[in-house]
């Protein structure tokens, strides 16, 4: 079960450079998803998720919060809420915040960004407590280019120009994830109709990415995911391999 959240609040996700970019202009809003486990004949909800944005004086909040349903809870109880700060003007990171209770784990991290000439550098702290044993951490992350946190990545992907990202094109970027820096590989798939929740159908674009970390190494298997072809961008579904079964996650509405 910890796989199954680990995977989908990594890939929820992702993206793309700035000169693909249009101007972010996000109402408050509130988005609601279902998260879902399969394996074989086997296919049961596991958890819910929800994305809120606010504006105020110039800056984004973004909030993601991230429970288990009732059964799941009995096997890997999970609460997570993920917060992010960007300057509207620009799309600049300030601040991330990741606060996780999952099983008998509590974890904090902090991650406060600094931009200067193109360099952009993360000073992070992280909190940890198990059973009462707790440990804190303290490091510096930098990198070259567009860089992002796993919320603010997400909020990044609405906000592409997908009349310029072509079929087959690819892209990367750096995502600051706490503890390291990983590198985040954005493939266009083109535009095609899909089936929601409700079996109603509408046309998305699809994406892949996949996260690696020393520029080599895979910290997952390839994700799918399925924008909105429509104003909003609204990411409608994302897809994830697991070692045993698959993971879906579907938007079901404000």
């Amino acid at each position: 079960m910890k796989k199954i959240f680990t995977i989908v609040f990594l890939a929820i996700l992702s993206l793309l450079i700035p000169s693909i970019a249009t101007a972010a202009d996000f109402a408050n809003e509130k988005l609601s998803y279902v998260i879902t486990y399969k394996w074989g004949l086997i296919q049961k909800d596991a958890g819910d998720a929800v994305l809120s944005s606010r504006l105020n004086n110039g800056k984004y909040t973004f909030t993601l919060t991230a429970k288990t349903k009732p059964w799941a809870d009995k096997f890997f109880p999970v609460r997570d809420t993920l917060t992010a700060t960007v300057l509207k003007n620009g799309f600049v990171p300030q601040r991330y915040v990741k606060i996780a209770h999952e099983g008998d784990k509590f974890a904090k991290d902090v991650i406060t960004y600094t931009h200067s000439a193109g360099h952009v550098g993360g000073k992070c702290e992280r909190y940890r407590d198990k059973n009462g044993s707790q440990s804190t951490a303290k490091n510096t992350l930098t990198a070259t280019g567009p860089t992002f946190d796993m919320l603010s990545v997400f909020y990044f992907l609405r906000i592409i120009d997908y009349n310029k990202l072509t079929k087959g094109s690819v892209t990367k970027l750096t995502i600051f994830s706490g503890s390291k820096a990983e590198t985040l590989t954005i493939r266009g798939l083109g535009r095609e109709k899909i089936k929601l929740r409700d079996k109603t159908q509408c046309e998305a674009y699809r994406i892949s990415f996949t996260f690696t970390t020393g520029g080599k190494k895979k910290s997952s298997d390839d994700i799918n995911c399925w924008i909105s072809a429509d104003d909003r961008r609204i990411p409608l579904l994302l897809i994830g391999t697991l070692p045993v079964g698959q993971v879906k996650c579907y938007y079901t509405g404000k």
